[in-house]
């Protein structure tokens, strides 16, 4: 597990809110099934004292960890509070903090993210699912019936393609050992290079499948860092220029970035690229 496992205690910031409490239902109920830890302490400033389907609230994470061991924070806050949950949690001390919200300002982003690795913390997201190690622990809001365990990474920009192609390695009989939502936003914590690193540490990982889209270089940056066997899917060959797609990243700027030319450096690369999601089982099989 290349961020944690059944052991990881969580910690859940916007814990009162809709989306807070709702997926700390989801994220119990996968606990319990798997023998896991789970949510075990959330956070809402003004609401401490109040539980949330069984699970203590705190205002603020220094009086969660008191109470509880925990190493990992999911934020589900609004966009103008999440910088001050992440930089929260690595004052915390917490190891890693998911950040599903959406919309979060760029600059917020940066001086949060770069806060939290001066403090060791590390960052997935913002505007992202989470990650799922099948079998062993969510953090987030992917869904679980469709991942099976076993040992493919998967590394996405796209939180639906992410399901999309999770459901079709399931379909083939090819399980995951983890899947990461990087987040599709300009500026996030961790980028493909750096979740390949830790999937070439993962001895249950033989071979990793990445999600990209439209916009930057990261797919490139990541298939450069790792000998690891790798299988690609590109979103966007039909994007025009100029236009953002979406996500905050999506887009075609300069003449750069563009689908077609980023499959044809990744297959220059030595990657296999599918054309269609239905395509990436038969690819990941010649590569185990």
């Amino acid at each position: 597990m290349i961020y944690g496992d059944r052991n990881l205690g969580v910690i859940v910031q916007g814990a009162t809110g809709k989306q807070g409490a709702f997926h700390i239902q989801l994220m119990n109920a996968y606990a319990r099934s798997v023998g896991g830890r789970g949510v075990v302490a959330g956070i809402s400033p003004g609401k401490g004292g109040q539980t949330v389907h069984g699970v203590p609230v705190y205002d603020s994470v220094r009086a969660a960890l008191r109470e509880h061991d925990a190493q990992a924070n999911v934020i589900f806050v609004p966009a103008a509070a999440a910088a001050d949950s992440i930089m929260e949690s690595a004052s915390g001390g917490l190891e890693l903090a998911v950040v599903i919200t959406e919309h979060v300002p760029v600059h917020d982003t940066m001086k949060a993210i770069a806060y939290a690795r001066l403090k060791g913390c590390t960052v997935i997201g913002p505007n992202c699912p989470g990650l799922l190690s099948p079998g062993e622990c969510k953090l987030g809001i992917m869904p679980v019936h469709l991942a099976s365990r076993g040992n493919v990474g998967v590394i996405s920009r796209s939180g639906t393609l992410t399901y999309e192609i999770v459901h079709e390695l399931t379909r083939a009989g090819i399980g995951q050992s983890t899947v990461v939502g990087i987040g599709g936003d300009p500026i996030i914590g961790q980028t493909f290079a750096d979740v390949l690193h830790r999937f070439e540490e993962d001895r249950e990982t033989r071979a990793v499948v990445l999600i990209g889209e439209v916009g930057g270089a990261l797919e490139e940056e990541g298939v450069a860092s790792t000998r690891l066997p790798l299988a690609a899917y590109i979103a966007g060959v039909s994007a025009p220029p100029e236009k953002r797609m979406g996500h905050a990243g999506a887009i075609v700027e300069g003449g750069e970035g563009d689908a077609r030319s980023k499959i044809r450096r990744l297959e220059r690369m030595g990657v296999s690229v599918a054309s269609r999601p239905s395509e990436i089982p038969s690819l990941v099989r010649e590569l185990l």
